[in-house]
């Protein structure tokens, strides 16, 4: 639930929210608040019942009269009829996620409109990503805060998210939060199911970010055509503002939409031949990656707006990061940075001072001479980069744990084995989130990708099948932990059991 801002007329007329709105409206009310949470309701609450929960949410309709609720917003005739009856005003739109972002950021009064946003998509990357950008903003002086799988962070408070985005009435909520505390620029993660189920409309983007676009999701989205179109939204569907675009042109849909947007791009690439043609581009060129520390050369070509004649602009760019994917992370972050109107001397200054983000390369320190590396890495491509990064930073054997979560796109699973085994010395299967799937299923189907002639062995018990990859370790040996990263729990059923693989790499290193 989120209330007006001290100062702000405290109540809204529904009418006035409503004014213009496709929809069946019946009475009306002062609205204090926005909530789809009956928890969070309270007195001249605006409830949201949202369609497509796992059970009606329409039967949470007396729960947030109960609370104090004048008015709900329902998406069928039946919740309609109910909602009038336990007293409640009610709306019932003709399309139930338009009408949901419209409501919400009206009634916060576009919270985003005079805040920085920048938003990050693309399969892998969007979180380091959207996390670098908040942290060279706040290097530079700026009140920023981070929206995204690591969750709700501002000045001076971190929580928990539900979701990498999450749906439009919190996510309004959130933003107008970070407005009344006087945020001036937020980057956030921007998922394909949040574009899809149009959960970011209504957000007022100053730029956009494409890191890459690789197989994830197709449980949802059903085809990597309609992944790539959900994520392209970002760049096409969002112009309140004067948006710019940050592409990878090292990514096929990068350099495809490069061509093909009409909005103001800078494209990024580690190879000069994929930006010819563009108007701004930065060609990034790595010096030094080591595990903790990354040296690069970045080169920013741009038109004169006068001569019409490219001028460049080299830095040398350090962060405080390891492992070679991080180039790109770090370059994406760099374009985010152009994209808002910073200059290269603010990115090169801002960049020295940026943390590792948790959970992502993120090294448990040890004094038995074994590289171990947590990793968020999920996604084929994802395990790829990370033990690609990885093998030239270690003189002994690559040892990978690693498993697929259930309940998700299953045809990723023997890719993932085929990502490990093709690059690791030996393969350790196991348990990631299993959710409502049998575990022992799930890691007979990603085993069955492993490369022939590989070495590998299944453990389906997370804890054990750590600890028999750090047994196995000797000094020299890189073992690597990947797929939960920063998640401090495990998912069995529908139940969230504690559980961190740091902390699991910790209690095998005890042993």
């Amino acid at each position: 639930m989120h209330r007006a801002r001290e100062g702000e007329e405290a109540l809204k007329r529904l009418s006035q929210l409503t004014d213009g709105l496709a929809a069946r409206v019946s009475g009306e009310a002062d609205v204090a608040s926005i909530t789809l949470d009956t928890r969070k309701a309270g007195p001249g609450a605006l409830f949201f019942a949202y369609p497509g929960m796992t059970r009606d949410s329409h039967t949470f309709l007396p729960a947030a009269r109960a609370a104090g609720a004048t008015a709900a917003v329902v998406h069928s005739p039946e919740g309609y009829e109910a909602a009038l009856a336990l007293g409640l005003a009610a709306v019932l739109p003709d399309d139930y996620n338009d009408a949901a972002w419209r409501l919400a950021h009206r009634f916060h009064d576009e919270p985003t409109r005079r805040m920085v946003v920048v938003g990050v998509t693309g399969t892998n990357g969007k979180t380091t990503t959207a996390w670098l950008v908040r942290d060279m903003l706040a290097a530079l002086g700026v009140r920023a805060g981070y929206l995204g799988t690591l969750g709700f962070q501002l000045p001076g408070e971190d929580r928990e998210l539900a979701n990498t985005t999450p749906f439009a009435v919190d996510l309004a909520n959130l933003f107008a939060e970070a407005r009344d505390r006087g945020v001036e620029a937020l980057a956030m993660e921007v998922s394909s199911h949040a574009l899809e189920q149009r959960r970011v409309d209504g957000v007022q983007f100053d730029a956009g970010v494409f890191t890459n676009l690789t197989q994830d999701h197709l449980d949802f989205h059903g085809t990597m055509e309609a992944y790539g179109a959900a994520k392209r939204r970002l760049f096409t569907d969002f112009r309140q503002k004067e948006f710019v675009a940050a592409l990878n042109q090292d990514d096929p849909v990068g350099r495809a939409w490069a061509q093909r947007l009409d909005v103001p791009t800078i494209g990024y690439s580690l190879d000069p031949a994929r930006l010819e043609g563009l108007p701004t581009a930065m060609l990034v060129s790595p010096k030094h990656v080591g595990l903790d520390r990354i040296k690069m050369e970045a080169t920013v070509t741009a038109l004169d707006g006068i001569s019409s004649r490219p001028v460049s602009d080299r830095s040398l760019l350090t962060a405080g990061l390891g492992g070679g994917y991080n180039v790109e992370n770090l370059s994406s972050a760099a374009a985010a940075m152009l994209a808002i109107g910073r200059s290269m001397v603010e990115v090169r200054d801002a960049m020295r001072k940026v943390r590792p983000v948790p959970g992502r390369f993120e090294a448990v320190p040890n004094e038995r001479g074994i590289g171990i590396i947590v990793d968020y890495a999920h996604t084929p491509d994802a395990l790829e980069k990370l033990l690609d990064a990885v093998r030239p930073l270690t003189t002994g054997r690559v040892i990978t744990v690693f498993g697929c979560g259930g309940d998700r796109d299953r045809t990723k699973r023997p890719k993932m084995a085929r990502a490990a085994s093709e690059r690791s010395d030996v393969s350790v299967v196991t348990s990631d989130n299993p959710r409502t799937e049998d575990p022992d299923a799930i890691v007979a189907e990603v085993a069955a990708g492993i490369v022939p002639g590989r070495e590998s062995l299944t453990v389906v018990d997370r804890r054990e099948a750590v600890a028999a990859a750090i047994g196995m370790a000797k000094p020299g040996d890189a073992v690597v932990i990947a797929g939960k990263g920063h998640e401090d729990y495990q998912i069995i059923g529908r139940e969230k059991i504690h559980m961190d693989d740091r902390e699991l790499a910790r209690e095998a290193l005890a042993q």
